[in-house]
C-alpha cells in the first residue's frame, strides 16, 4: 500500500516539544527508592517512589520556573541533589531536597557565582565535594560541604587550574592545568605545593582525559590518545607506573565506562562510529547484558545501580519512538517495564533514522544520519522517489556530535516533509585525534566546506530538492547557519539560527571569566584575539564580516540572559542587516540562555520556524494556535516575514 504524505497527520508541536512524562529515572544507592524527573503544574520536578510501585510517586521539589534538569541521589538515601540557575545565567546553585523533612537547602547561597558538584561517595553519605567561584570569578575553589548543616571546609585553593581529582575518600590526587600552546599539565600534590606529573600535549587535549580511580585508589583510568589516534581506555597502576590497555577501536574514542558501582573497575566500555558498540571487560556481567539485549529492542542502556548491584534502571533507546525505561533485577534474572518517556509519542507517525559515511572533498569520512518523510521512498532503500526539500542541522561544540536515535527535530521535521540531515564535520568528538584537529582554525574554511559536502552528497544521492534546502541549528550550529548564508550565500534556501555566534572577536573577547583557565584551548582552535594575526584570522572567519552577502530568509532566536553567546551577537547581525536594508526576523527570549528551557518557549520558537520553513522551503506546518501560551516571546524585528506571527503575538497580547 502506497501511503503518501498528505494522509500522514501532523505530529503536535506539544507532544514533540513539550515536556518528557518522565525522566533521568534513578534508583536510591540503597535501592529502596526510584526517583524521576516529571512535570508538577506544567514544570519540571524530582519525583520519588518507592521502588515496588514508582506510579506512588510524589514530588520533593517544587520548582515553579525553569525546572530541574540535573539532580543525583545523596549516599544518604534521604536527600536529592540539583542544580538550579535563574533564566540560563548558567550561575548554578546546589540545592538539597531533603526527603524526611519535606525541606530544600540551597547548599551554595551565593550571588552570581557558579556551583559544581565534584564528587559524591558512600564512605562518607552526608558530605560531598563541590567547586565554587566566589572568591575568583575565573577560578573555581574546592570544598567539603555538609549537606546537613551547609557547612563547608576548603579543601583546595584553586591557584589556575581547570579542575581537580579526587577519589572517594575525598583526597586530593591531582589538578588539571592549561598551558600556553593548548595542551595540559597534570599535577600532584607535593607537600605545600604541586609537582609535575605528565603532560597532554595540545594534540591530545580534547581525546585525553581522566575517568576515575578505582576503589583502592591506586589505578586511574584515562581515555588516552597519546600515541595513537583514537583514544583508548587504559589503567595506570599509581604506585609502579605500569600501564594496562584495557580497550581500543580504531575508528572511534573510547566513550561511555561502566564501572562497577562500589569497586570502581571498569566492566564495560562503549565507542560509536556510526552505532554504539559495547565491548565487555568483566565476564560477570555478560549474562545480564545478554539477557538485555533480548528483553526489548534498541541500543540498551544501564542509567543507574543500587550500590549492591542488584537493581539496574535499563534504558532502551530506538529512532522511531519513546525511550522505553525497565527495572533490572539481578538476582532474579528479570526486568519489568516501567514506562516510556513521552507517552503522547506512542502511536505517532515516526520515521526511521538512517546512517550514511560521506566522503568530504579532502577524503576525511564523515559519519552521518538523515531521515527521510514517510512515504517518499516506496522501496525503502533509503532514496526518496524524487528529492525532497531538506534542512541541514550542524551540531554544536563544535567539539561534540551527533548520534543515531529519536531525534526530536528530526521527526518533526520529516513529519512536515522534510528530510533532516546531520553530519559530524571535522572537530567533531568521537572519530579520533586527527579528526579533531583538522578543525583547528577552521570555523569558517574546511568545517563549512564539510557541511557543503554533506548538502552536495544529499543533492547527487537524489535526497535533497537543490532548490529547497535550509540550514537550521543552536550555538555552533546557529555559528554554522549565519556562515551558511554569508561564506557560500547561493547553497541554502534559507536559515534557522539559535544562539549562534556572529562575531568571532567578541564572542572571545566576552567568554564567561570561570571559561579563562581553558582559554588557550581557543585561542589555538579558533584563533587568538590577543594578536594582531589572531584578530584578523577571526575577522575572516565571522559571519559578521559578508553580511551584505546574505540573500536569502533569516531567523534567528537568541536568550538575553546568554552568558556563552550573548545577545550581543544576534544584536550586532541584526543591526548590520537592518543598515543594509536585508530583512531579518529577530525573537528574542527574557528569560532564556544558552538555549531554550522551557518548555512555553520551546513550543512557541519551534512554532515560528515550522511557519518560517514552510514559507521558504513549502512544506507543512501547524497553525500557531495556542503555542505562544506562557512564552516570553518578543519579536523586535522582522514579525511580519514569518507567516501568522504577527496575528498570534496580538492575540496572546
Amino acid at each position: 500500500m502506497v501511503v503518501h504524505l498528505k494522509d500522514i497527520p501532523l505530529i503536535p508541536r506539544k507532544v514533540l516539544f513539550g515536556n518528557p512524562d518522565r525522566a533521568s529515572v534513578q534508583l536510591s544507592p540503597d535501592g529502596g527508592q526510584i526517583a524521576y524527573l516529571a512535570p508538577l503544574e506544567g514544570v519540571l520536578n524530582v519525583w520519588v517512589a518507592p521502588r515496588q510501585d514508582p506510579q506512588a510517586a510524589r514530588p520533593v521539589t517544587h520548582d515553579t520556573g525553569r525546572g530541574i534538569r540535573v539532580y543525583l541521589w545523596a549516599h544518604t538515601n534521604a536527600h536529592v541533589l540539583y542544580i538550579q540557575d535563574k533564566n540560563g545565567d548558567e550561575n548554578w546553585r546546589l540545592y538539597a531536597a531533603d526527603l524526611r523533612a519535606g525541606a530544600v537547602m540551597d547548599l551554595t547561597p551565593f550571588e552570581a557565582v557558579q556551583a559544581r558538584l565534584q564528587q559524591i561517595s558512600p564512605r562518607f553519605p552526608g558530605e560531598i565535594l563541590v567547586s565554587i567561584n566566589h572568591r575568583n570569578p575565573q577560578l573555581h575553589d574546592l570544598y567539603r560541604l555538609d549537606i546537613h548543616s551547609g557547612q563547608m571546609a576548603l579543601l583546595a585553593q584553586n591557584d589556575g587550574f581547570m579542575g581537580f581529582l579526587t577519589d572517594d575518600d575525598y583526597r586530593l590526587r591531582g589538578a588539571l592545568r592549561m598551558i600556553e600552546d593548548g595542551g595540559i599539565e597534570l599535577l600532584r600534590p607535593a607537600g605545600d605545593g604541586w609537582e609535575l606529573w605528565e603532560r597532554i600535549p595540545a594534540e591530545d587535549a580534547l581525546t585525553t582525559t581522566p575517568v576515575g580511580f578505582d576503589r583502592s585508589g591506586e589505578v586511574l583510568f584515562l581515555k588516552d590518545s597519546r600515541g595513537r589516534d583514537t583514544a583508548a581506555l587504559l589503567a595506570r597502576h599509581l604506585p609502579t607506573g605500569e600501564t594496562t590497555l584495557l580497550a581500543a577501536d580504531p575508528q572511534a574514542d573510547a566513550a561511555d565506562v561502566l564501572r562497577h558501582p562500589t569497586e570502581k573497575h571498569v566492566q564495560a566500555v562503549s565507542f560509536i562510529y556510526d552505532r554504539k558498540r559495547w565491548q565487555v571487560l568483566d565476564p560477570s556481567i555478560e549474562p545480564d547484558l545478554a539477557y538485555l539485549r533480548a528483553v526489548a529492542d534498541g541500543e540498551v542502556e544501564i542509567t543507574s545501580r543500587t550500590l549492591d548491584d542488584r537493581f539496574w534502571i535499563v534504558l532502551y533507546l530506538v529512532d522511531d519512538g519513546p525511550a522505553r525505561y525497565y527495572l533490572y533485577d539481578r538476582e532474579s534474572c528479570s526486568a519489568r517495564f516501567l514506562f516510556t518517556n513521552r507517552k503522547g509519542l506512542e502511536g505517532q507517525p515516526l520515521a526511521k533514522m538512517r546512517s550514511a559515511v560521506i566522503p568530504a572533498r579532502d577524503g576525511l569520512k564523515l559519519v552521518a544520519y538523515y531521515t527521510l518523510p514517510i512515504g517518499c521512498d516506496a522501496d525503502g532503500d533509503g532514496i526518496p522517489d524524487r528529492p525532497v526539500p531538506m534542512v541541514l542541522i550542524p551540531h554544536g561544540g563544535p567539539w561534540g556530535r551527533d548520534y543515531w536515535g529519536y531525534s526530536t527535530w528530526h521527526q518533526w521535521l520529516a513529519n512536515r516533509g522534510y528530510a533532516a540531515l546531520y553530519v559530524n564535520f571535522r572537530s567533531s568528538t568521537g572519530f579520533g585525534k586527527a579528526f579533531i584537529n583538522a578543525g583547528n582554525l577552521e570555523w569558517g574554511g574546511k568545517i563549512m566546506e564539510d557541511q557543503h559536502d554533506a548538502v552536495r552528497w544529499a543533492m547527487e544521492t537524489g535526497i535533497a530538492d537543490p532548490a529547497r534546502v535550509a540550514v537550521m541549528g543552536a550555538s555552533f550550529g546557529g555559528y554554522s547557519t549565519l556562515g551558511g548564508l554569508t561564506f557560500n550565500p547561493e547553497v541554502f534556501a534559507c536559515g534557522v539560527d539559535l544562539v549562534g555566534p556572529v562575531n568571532l572577536i567578541t564572542l572571545l573577547d566576552s567568554v564567561p571569566p570561570y571559561w579563562k583557565p581553558m582559554f588557550e584551548m581557543f585561542a589555538t582552535r579558533v584563533g587568538d584575539p590577543r594578536t594582531p594575526e589572531g584578530r584578523e584570522h577571526l575577522r575572516k572567519h565571522s559571519p559578521l564580516t559578508y553580511v551584505e552577502r546574505i540573500c536569502r530568509p533569516l531567523l534567528i532566536g537568541q536568550g538575553a540572559n546568554d552568558p556563552r553567546v550573548k545577545q550581543a551577537e544576534s544584536d550586532q547581525i541584526v543591526q548590520a542587516m537592518r543598515a543594509k536594508g536585508i530583512g531579518v526576523t529577530y525573537v528574542l527570549y527574557p528569560d532564556e540562555g544558552h538555549g531554550f528551557a522551557r518548555p512555553e518557549n520551546n513550543l512557541s520558537f519551534s512554532a515560528i520556524a515550522e511557519a518560517f520553513l514552510a514559507r521558504c522551503l513549502g512544506g507543512r506546518y501547524q497553525p500557531v494556535g495556542d503555542d505562544f501560551a506562557g512564552s516570553s516571546l518578543t519579536a523586535p524585528v522582522g514579525a511580519e516575514q514569518v507567516p501568522g506571527l504577527q496575528e498570534a503575538l496580538a492575540h496572546r497580547a
